[in-house]
């Protein structure tokens, strides 16, 4: 298996919504292996596709109970209420921000051996599956803090850029 560098804030193929893939093979499944091997050296609880420069829309995750993976992935059902949480991403690594999302999500999709999954979780189960499914639509947690944070997250990871003390968020 595989190492791959994670791709961060910046880098344009985070903002670009993933192609669906079309057939399960053996290369896919090569790709989740090295996947689950990046994702847990980083040490993250998630990884989809595009983190690694992959524009495919499929990813992984382990929240504690065993890897598993979601290929082609919707959202079917989220709560009304929400759940604030320190919420942080391996692509802005080192960064956390307070982020309310829905406390429960239910995702559809199709597991590597070519069947439908669907996975539903309260608390973190959700938040991991709305976080990945995001990066597939081409979108960061930045793009989900309120106006004001979002703005005062991106001027921080700016000036971190350019080499400048700012501390944490």
């Amino acid at each position: 298996m595989a190492l791959f560098p994670i791709r961060t804030f910046g880098d344009p193929v985070l903002n670009v919504a993933a192609a669906r893939v079309d057939d399960i093979s053996s290369a896919l499944e090569r790709l989740v292996d090295d996947m689950l091997e990046t994702m847990y050296d980083a040490p993250g609880l998630g990884l989809a596709a595009p983190q690694i420069g992959v524009s495919k829309r499929i990813f992984v995750a382990d929240i504690g109970e065993g890897p598993f993976t979601m290929i082609n992935p919707e959202i079917v059902d989220l709560s009304d209420d929400e759940w604030p949480f320190e919420e942080g991403c391996l692509s802005v690594p080192g960064w956390y921000w307070s982020l309310d999302r829905p406390s429960y999500a239910a995702a559809r999709g199709i597991g590597l051996d070519g069947n439908p999954v669907e996975y539903a979780g309260d608390e973190l189960m959700g938040r991991v599956l709305q976080h990945e499914i995001d990066h597939l639509d081409g979108s960061l947690l930045l793009g989900r803090l309120p106006k004001r944070a979002r703005k005062s997250a991106l001027r921080d990871l700016r000036r971190e850029a350019l080499g400048f003390d700012v501390g944490t968020a």
